[in-house]
């Protein structure tokens, strides 16, 4: 374990911010479960989908708030998330389409690379909303 993982900052967050960042988890929770209910994939639906979309642009926008206490490892492990999930889908499709038209393998490999960065967000949201529900800060390590 890294000394920042269990060192958590004394400030308290601003008045409200534990809430909004409940928010958050929630709409990237909600693309998540919207997948399940579609043809689509949780990878795709959670880089593509409108929740999250809405979600990152919500961490941005008021991450500085969280700056010194435990919520500021919430902001990062969620943008984090987003961004390693849609470069994990960017490289996934750049191997697997000329897969498809050397081997015909393509739809396989991002089938199954889908799949593991699906059960990856899946794995993040739900990690991060039950470390925030017990007000922990999340490791700045990547799983």
């Amino acid at each position: 374990m890294h000394e920042s993982d269990t060192a958590a900052p004394a400030a308290a967050p601003p008045p409200g911010l534990i809430g909004y960042v409940h928010w958050i988890y929630g709409l990237h929770a909600l693309s998540v479960l919207t997948s399940l209910t579609s043809s689509a994939s949780v990878a795709g639906r959670f880089v593509f989908g409108l929740p999250s979309i809405i979600a990152v642009i919500m961490n941005y926008a008021r991450r500085r708030e969280a700056r010194g206490n435990f919520l500021e490892s919430h902001f990062a492990w969620q943008i984090r998330t987003f961004w390693y999930a849609f470069l994990a889908l960017l490289i996934i499709l750049l191997i697997s389409a000329p897969l498809i038209l050397i081997l015909g393998l393509g739809v396989l490999t991002a089938m199954a690379g889908f799949g593991i960065v699906g059960i990856w967000v899946i794995y993040r949201v739900a990690r991060g909303w039950l470390a925030l529900r017990d007000r922990r800060r999340m490791p700045l390590r990547l799983i």
